[in-house]
């Protein structure tokens, strides 16, 4: 690697060795690629689509990084689970349409008005505006208060938004009509949450993911093998908690695991099956998590 700051970048995300392959493969051309989709908009929104556990995180920072120190980009990266709705939204929602939309993730859950809010902001801050970017805390299942939100300080010249839902279009109607797991058979057994959650997609999220000018995802093999990753990453932050910590992380063996990600199964299905379609690029990961390919659709 030529450049010192990625070196230290996979130092300090302690990725594996073999990742130095993946950026010189794979994420410098991408990085290349968006740079040039500065040149058709002003302030391109570059979407980031992948299932839990498949490394969004991760290539959004190293592409920020790559834009930043090689192309002299200023980058905000902004992810969907910042815009959770806040725990008191999300059981009010529980109580007046169904009590699954209590769990974060499904579309319904995120304050997607807040989202739109934040893109607009950051396409037209002036040189000596901030914008804050709300932030979500896991561990307490509620956004951060404002005053520990980050801040841009300076206008940007592209946003990388990732999500594991990120550009996904809405389910056929149809293919709600029967359950696809035990969490839907037992708990939502009329189709109601489904159905709700399908509404939102088709309307709200469909006009934030219209603000995506370039869409990349990162495909995993299968949902089986994101149940397996989710699993894993369960198991290595146990290892580094503290015994009498108590969060969300800790509390998820495998039962409660099974039941969680079982809310996640039928989108991240649809979006294995839809997103590579509607992608400008497919990264394609092994069971291994390894970057194995780079297709360019557009």
């Amino acid at each position: 690697m030529k450049n010192i700051k990625l070196d230290d970048l996979i130092t300090k995300l302690a990725l594996p060795e073999q990742f130095i392959s993946y950026i010189s493969l794979y994420l410098e051309p991408l990085a290349e690629i968006i740079h040039k989709q500065s040149h058709k908009h002003s302030i391109p929104v570059i979407g980031i689509n992948g299932s839990q556990g498949s490394g969004k995180t991760t290539a959004a920072i190293i592409l920020k990084t790559i834009l930043e120190s090689q192309y002299a980009h200023r980058v905000a990266i902004l992810s969907i689970d910042d815009f959770y709705h806040t725990k008191a939204k999300r059981i009010k929602l529980a109580q007046s349409i169904h009590p699954l939309f209590i769990t974060r993730g499904v579309p319904g859950t995120h304050d997607v008005n807040l989202a739109l809010q934040t893109i607009n902001k950051l396409k037209n801050a002036s040189e000596t505006e901030s914008v804050f970017i709300p932030r979500f805390d896991k561990a307490i299942d509620d956004r951060k208060p404002e005053k520990q939100w980050d801040k841009v300080e300076e206008p940007v010249t592209i946003i990388i938004f990732e999500g594991w839902c990120v550009g996904a279009p809405p389910l056929e109607q149809h293919s709600l009509d029967e359950p696809i797991n035990n969490l839907e058979q037992i708990e939502d057994k009329n189709g109601i949450w489904r159905g709700a959650l399908n509404q939102f997609l088709l309307q709200e999220y469909q006009v934030l993911f219209k603000q995506i000018n370039w869409l990349l995802m990162l495909k995993a093999p299968s949902f089986e093998l994101v149940y397996e990753w989710r699993l894993l990453q369960e198991q290595k932050l146990a290892k580094t908690l503290e015994p009498d910590i108590e969060t969300e992380t800790d509390l998820l063996n495998e039962h409660q695991l099974t039941h969680f990600i079982q809310h996640y199964q039928r989108l991240t299905e649809h979006c294995l099956l839809k997103i590579p379609a509607l992608s400008d690029a497919i990264i394609t990961l092994d069971a291994q998590h390894r970057m194995t390919d780079l297709q360019i659709n557009k």
